[in-house]
């Protein structure tokens, strides 16, 4: 096919030429280096940093300052494992991170990481091999971003998913106990005061002042089963008023014994304490008083007559161990595992002639963590029992103030468990 031109104009010519003929491309931006670098340094939020091939710090952006507090002259040249935990370098975690990367291109994590002032951050990261233009290896690009606030915030709401389930499992509790252990005996009670009303004039002398004894121990086991209910209830539900002390423990036990010689006595059983004169904890005064007498008292019932029930302390750098000890007839594993479980059984039947035990130990365990502190038991078949507790020795707990004095003598017979 043959085509005429001689036809065409000249401006026909010329979007021809266009149509046909290419164009030169036009240059195009290459950025350079210097600008990749301006790019890293501006990430605030994130640590950006290299390392050569003997894992060694070559570059350090200021994301990286601001995340660990190492300037970077002081940085440069440090081993890879200076960011990482003692238990994560004692576990080879940062070999680990590497043989990964090389193996898969790159390996990602979260995990605990280390600043210049040992302090330690949650941290979500990737390191991947670092390329020359030839595709060599040259060294390494570690990027970490903080992650903290995230997990204290993930930690917050797992707490308060654990707190309600709880609360879910203590308002079931805390029905059966009000339809077992208070209704069961106030059922008791009545029928007694129903018989005596009924026959009183018949009675003899002897079986009236035998009902009479009766009606007036049950009557106390079930105040003293309420009283403990209303306490437990006052630690998981409200807001009670908390108030830690520096307390002088010695004198403390001391005065607990004295309220319990009675009692200890009618079953020829010793109170011993082996405590250093100087010994204190901060503690809330009240509670304390509380988990003493759960504890005391619990050991007195279960020990037989002539035995000895043992108060003894151990300390490490933050808190005091307090052993609570008694030549009993121990516990069975059975019994051990459901100890400190809100349970149906394990509160409505603690042990049927020593009645609240079990409520009583609830209420001590919530006491002491409220204290900052944690409770245990060991104990053996025919070998008695210790329960442990710890309590801060120096430190306010959760941030309240406390007083700077010592409190020794604020134990009267009023005071409340």
């Amino acid at each position: 096919m043959n085509y005429n031109f001689s036809t065409l104009q000249n401006t026909d010519i010329e979007m021809l030429k266009e149509k046909i003929i290419p164009k030169e491309p036009k240059s195009k931006y290459i950025p350079s280096s210097e600008f990749y670098s301006q790019i890293i340094d501006s990430l605030q939020d994130y640590s950006v940093f290299t390392l050569d091939k003997d894992l060694k710090i070559n570059s350090w952006n200021s994301g990286s300052k601001n995340i660990f507090g190492w300037e970077t002259d002081e940085i440069i040249g440090e081993s890879f494992g200076i960011i990482f935990t003692k238990e994560d370098l004692e576990m080879g975690i940062e070999n680990q991170e590497i043989q990964i990367a090389l193996s898969k291109g790159r390996a990602t994590d979260d995990r605990w990481h280390v600043k210049k002032d040992n302090s330690r951050f949650f941290a979500h990261g990737l390191v991947f091999p670092h390329k020359d233009e030839n595709g060599e290896i040259i060294g390494f690009v570690k990027i970490l971003r903080d992650l903290t606030e995230m997990k204290k915030s993930e930690k917050v709401i797992e707490t308060y998913i654990k707190d309600l389930e709880e609360l879910n499992t203590h308002k079931e509790s805390v029905l059966s106990i009000i339809s077992h252990d208070l209704r069961t005996p106030l059922t008791g009670i009545i029928g007694l005061a129903m018989h005596l009303k009924e026959n009183i004039k018949e009675m003899s002398e002897e079986e009236l002042d035998e009902m009479l004894e009766l009606l007036l121990k049950t009557s106390r086991e079930e105040l003293a089963m309420l009283d403990y209910l209303v306490d437990w209830a006052r630690v998981k539900y409200a807001n009670e008023a908390f108030t830690p002390q520096k307390i002088s423990l010695t004198n403390f036990v001391q005065k607990v014994f004295d309220r319990m010689k009675e009692t200890a006595q009618l079953k020829n059983i010793n109170l011993v304490q082996q405590i250093d004169e100087n010994e204190t904890v901060f503690a809330d005064q009240k509670m304390l008083l509380s988990v003493f007498q759960n504890l005391i008292s619990n050991a007195i019932k279960h020990t037989d007559s002539g035995g000895e029930v043992k108060i003894s302390t151990s300390r490490n750098e933050k808190e005091l161990v307090v052993q609570v000890k008694d030549s009993g007839k121990g516990m069975s594993k059975k019994i051990l595992e459901k100890l400190f479980k809100p349970q149906l059984r394990a509160l409505s039947n603690p042990m049927k002639k020593n009645k609240g035990a079990g409520i009583g130990l609830l209420l001590s365990k919530g006491f002491l963590e409220r204290n900052g502190g944690k409770i245990w038991v060991e104990s053996v078949e025919g070998g008695g029992s210790s329960f442990f507790f710890t309590l801060p020795i120096s430190k306010p707990i959760n941030g309240h103030l406390v007083s700077d004095g010592v409190e020794t003598s604020s134990l009267g017979k009023n005071s409340n468990i």
